[in-house]
Order: structure tokens, then sequence, then C-alpha cells
């Protein structure tokens, strides 16, 4: 009687042991399940090759991110314009072929005349950790809609150094520039006030161009010297800061609200870091490439006189202005967003 009275019991555990046993492998298959459903793969495109400093900025922020979300995130780096071109770069980003896409401004002048005006006035002397701490803080402290962003989600802004002249024969004056074919990253009426004749090209296009002597030199920062190899075909270069060019990377905004909040912590945290690191780097990295290209190549730094200098402010100056009423003229505020650059950079200086 006593084994019979134990038996219903014994088997009402055994069910109820498999019962759990099952809860538990169903749980646990739900909690893989959503494991896998949270994992993130995000494809970041950028037109130029990954050595250039936007493409080190890229490879530090993808590393970054999956570093600080433990690996629920990945990214998926497509430079050298191997996902997106510079001409479709951020049209791709917001018909979903890549979900961030990293360009430059200037390439798109008529898009972006506001935040091209942080770029576009010349004479500064900063160097690009200063300008891109003061891009990214302004874009913060702006709407927007006045930059033209309002469908995008801003991951990062910084910028390159002042561009340099950088030339196949020495230029000391004015009159050694005239009509000097040069290129430029879009449109820029820099080197035409100075006198050259500017030729808008991607950086992929330079190098052949130089080659060719369809071009006989650049407005640029002087990373390329070395990155680029510019330094087979530019011999010298002018010691003199002209405008900068400003890099945005974004994602389109239906998407960053897809991401977990605990994601969109992280990338808004990285935002600010990435600027810094950008402008950093790059400014190590100049320093570099023109010990390299004066080692390789016989560089030659060209520091103009002190009327030179003079004569090169004066034909710029009223470039400066000009840009920030045709800015204004459109309704935006470029007076607001050039008095409060000048205060930024003050303070990013000190």
């Amino acid at each position: 009687m006593t084994g019979q009275s134990h038996r219903p019991l014994c088997l009402l555990h055994i069910v109820r042991t498999h019962l759990r046993c099952a809860g538990g492998f169903l749980a646990a298959a739900m909690m893989s399940s959503s494991a896998l459903a949270d994992d993130i793969a995000l494809n970041y495109a950028f037109f130029a090759p990954e050595q250039t400093f936007p493409g080190m900025q890229m490879q530090f922020w993808a590393e970054q991110l999956e570093e600080r979300t433990d690996g629920q995130v990945t990214v998926n780096t497509f430079p050298g314009g191997t996902l997106l071109t510079a001409g479709n770069m951020l049209d791709g980003v917001l018909n979903g072929v890549a979900d961030i896409g990293l360009t430059t401004t200037s390439y798109e002048p008529a898009r972006f005349p506001l935040l091209n005006l942080i770029g576009d006035i010349s004479g500064l002397n900063v160097n690009a950790e200063v300008a891109s701490q003061v891009a990214y803080q302004l874009v913060q402290e702006f709407p927007l809609k006045q930059f033209n962003l309002e469908d995008f989600k801003v991951i990062t802004v910084f910028t390159s150094e002042p561009g340099y002249l950088q030339t196949q024969t020495e230029v000391d004056t004015l009159e050694e520039l005239a009509g000097m074919e040069i290129r430029v990253p879009g449109e820029s009426d820099t080197v035409r006030a100075l006198g050259a004749v500017p030729v808008g090209m991607s950086q992929a296009e330079t190098g052949e161009a130089l080659q060719a002597g369809i071009v006989q030199g650049v407005a640029s920062s002087r990373e390329t010297l070395m990155d680029l190899q510019y330094a087979r075909y530019l011999h010298y270069v002018v010691d003199y800061p002209l405008s900068n060019v400003v890099m945005l990377a974004v994602m389109r905004r239906d998407r960053w609200e897809s991401l977990p909040d605990d994601v969109q912590q992280v990338i808004d945290e990285l935002g600010a870091e990435a600027s810094r690191y950008a402008g950093n780097y790059l400014d190590k990295h100049v320093q570099e490439s023109l010990e390299w290209a004066k080692k390789n190549y016989e560089l030659h730094t060209v520091t103009l006189s002190d009327e030179e200098q003079k004569r090169w402010s004066e034909h710029l100056a009223p470039l400066n202005e000009q840009h920030v009423e045709q800015v204004a003229d459109q309704g935006l505020p470029a007076q607001e967003l050039y008095q409060r650059m000048r205060q930024l950079i003050g303070q990013y200086k000190n």
C-alpha cells in the first residue's frame, strides 16, 4: 500500500520535472532567438581609400562601437567607393544602400551652404583638431534643418587642416600663381581669388590628373603628399593657410530611430570623440607626411614674405565677407554661425 500510494506522486514528480526542463529549453531557445534578433550589423561607406585620414576615422569609429557594445553591433566598412561613391553617397544612405555614409560637403555646395561656410573661410590659423571640434560643436548648437540635415542623424563632423597650395613649380608671389590650374575639392573661389584656375575633382581622380599634367597643383591638406603619393609630382608647399574641407558622417533618420537606446547612447558619445580623433590624427600625420616627402622627394616649404602674405590676405578678406553674405541671403544664420565659429576657435585653442 505504501509503495502504491507513492507511485502517482512519483509520476507527478516526473511529469513536473519534464515540464520544467521543457520550459527551460523553451526559455533558453527564446533567449537565444532574442539575442540573435538584437545583433546589429551596420554598413559604413566612404569614397576614398582606407589609409586617408577620414578612412582612419571611420575605422576608429567602427572599432570603438563594436567594443563599447560588447559585440552587439558589428560595422562593415566599405572605403574606396566599393559601396557608394562621392557622387551618390548621401542619396545612397537615404535609399538604404548603406546605413552610414561619410562624405565631403564641398562636393555638394548647393546642398550644404551653411555647413560649407565653416570650411570656406580662409586665413584662419587653426589646426585640424581645433577646426574639427569647432565644426562638430556648431552642428550640435544650430538646428539641423538650417544645415539641410533634418532627414539624417549626424554621426560625426570633422575637418581637414586648412588647405595649402602644393605645386609642381615654386610659387612665392601671386604673379607666379596666376593662371596655374589647381585641383580643389568641389567648387572653390579661394584659389580663383588668388589668380589661379580651380579645377574641381575628387581625390580618386587627382593622382592621374597630376601625372597627366591636367593640373599643376592641389589646394588641400598636406597628408596627401604621402598617403596618396602626391609628392611624386608636387615639390613645393606654400606655407599659407587657405580654406579647409568639412567631412560629414550621417545615418538615415528612421534607421537611427530603429536602434536600441543603449546603442544610440554609445553612438552619441562617439560623435565628439571621433571628431577630435580625426583632427588629432591628421595633425600628427601631416608632420609625418611632410618629413617623408622632404626625405624622399626633396619637398620644399615656401615661406611668403611679410609683404606677400599681406597681399594674399587682402585678396581673400573680401571673399570671406562675400561667403558670409551669400549664405545669409538664403535666409540662413550665416553671420551668427561665423561669429560663434570665431568664439569657439578661441575657446578650443586655449
